[in-house]
């Protein structure tokens, strides 16, 4: 009988304990031993829970358990999560993780604590919820140069640009309902600038390239500034507007960003609605993979954490690799390629933007009020040169997947 507890009985967390208390037969078969659920971390009570029996309030009730082996960290945040994991992994019993902003501020921290005590941390559900990606990354495609990932790595800004481009709806509009069904946050800054995207991406670029990727260094655009006008112009140049985490790197130039984007219906990133993610990897000799699930959800993200929480049970004592290091890479300021804009400028500005940009071709929605227009390709660096001679003649830019 291999003994699991969880930090924090929350969502993810009940969700944890109702995924392997329901699909028990199903992982003894897998892990070769029985698992069940110990104990469970959380300061509340839960009366009339089926698992009230397992509530404990002290921490140390659970490590100093020599009869634990295995942690589900469901808590969130960094601080309690960070101090009661790096306790765990010291006491030489492995955690598997949900917590992005943990694994993106700490992960090659624990990884290494984890191995200098002959256990595992593990984040499969940190990024992507249900989507297996981060094994497949560590683990089968280990033989690939991985040259670049991109993808919807975010529910809640992918539900609301879907809202908006179906019904039209305008961006407050369209949060208030976000949040009303439970998708959004009652503050949804992480969400709807970028931060939580950032986050996702720095832990997938981390784990690519082998070395630390600060979330905090990656420019990041979020959605707000999105409108329905916007929503129109796609749908006049048969686009759809995405926010995208990518990566990419050649010849050890990294680069990485977070920002909405206009795809065109062959890229296979236009089709992904709603809640739901999906994460394109490129490597040099697979080419494009690309892995698609539901993004979030209690028990899409509990599968994930359980996932993890089998593959530690099938090697106790054992620590098992991951080739994250504590060395923070710089970033290329810039992009490794250029790429066409989409430019929306107050109408009195038409001439000034006509003279700095060399126009590709221009749009026509019927807002006699603004210009709007592509341009041919172009920098980052060039673009935002001109975009500042413009100053606030411009009411909004976005980047084009060509």
């Amino acid at each position: 009988m291999i003994n699991v507890a969880v930090f924090g009985y929350g969502t993810v967390g009940s969700g944890a304990v109702e995924v392997i208390m329901e699909n028990n037969a199903v992982i003894a078969k897998r892990v070769g031993d029985a698992i069940t659920v110990k104990s469970i971390l959380d300061l509340r009570e839960f009366p009339g829970d089926k698992y009230e029996d397992k509530i404990v309030h002290a921490v140390n009730d659970i490590i100093n358990d020599p009869e634990i082996a295995v942690i589900c960290e469901t808590m969130g945040g960094v601080g309690a999560a960070y101090k009661f994991t790096k306790m765990a992994l010291e006491a030489g019993k492995s955690v598997v993780s949900s917590n992005k902003e943990l694994v993106a501020l700490h992960g090659p921290e624990l990884i290494q604590t984890a191995k200098e005590h002959n256990c595992s941390y593990r984040f499969e559900a940190s990024v992507g919820g249900g989507i297996p990606i981060i094994r497949p990354l560590t683990d089968a495609l280990t033989a690939e140069v991985i040259l670049s990932v991109c993808g919807i790595v975010n529910g809640t800004t992918n539900y609301m640009l879907t809202k908006m481009d179906k019904e039209g709806s305008e961006f407050d509009d369209v949060l208030k309902e976000a949040q009303a069904k439970g998708y959004a946050e009652a503050d949804p800054t992480a969400d709807i600038d970028g931060h939580d995207a950032a986050r996702k991406i720095a832990i997938l670029s981390s784990l690519v390239y082998g070395k630390t990727i600060v979330s905090d260094d990656i420019p990041t655009e979020g959605i707000r500034n999105i409108s329905a006008k916007d929503m129109v112009y796609a749908r006049k140049m048969d686009r759809k507007i995405k926010l995208l985490a990518r990566y990419e790197s050649a010849d050890d130039i990294v680069y990485a960003m977070v920002a909405p984007f206009l795809l065109t219906p062959e890229n296979p990133l236009y089709s992904v609605n709603d809640v739901f993610n999906a994460i394109k990897v490129t490597g040099n000799m697979l080419g494009e993979a690309m892995f698609y699930g539901k993004g979030a959800g209690k028990l899409a993200t509990a599968s994930a954490v359980v996932g993890d929480v089998v593959e530690c049970a099938k090697n106790i004592g054992k620590h098992l690799p991951c080739d994250w290091v504590d060395e923070v890479v710089e970033l290329k300021d810039k992009p490794l390629s250029q790429r066409r804009f989409f430019v929306r400028v107050n109408a009195s500005a038409k001439e000034k933007a006509a003279e700095l940009f060399d126009i590709d071709f221009e749009l026509n929605a019927d807002f006699t009020d603004e210009f709007a227009f592509v341009t041919k390709k172009m920098s980052e660096k060039d673009f935002e040169e001109k975009k500042n001679v413009l100053g606030a003649e411009v009411i909004n830019n976005i980047r084009m997947e060509d």
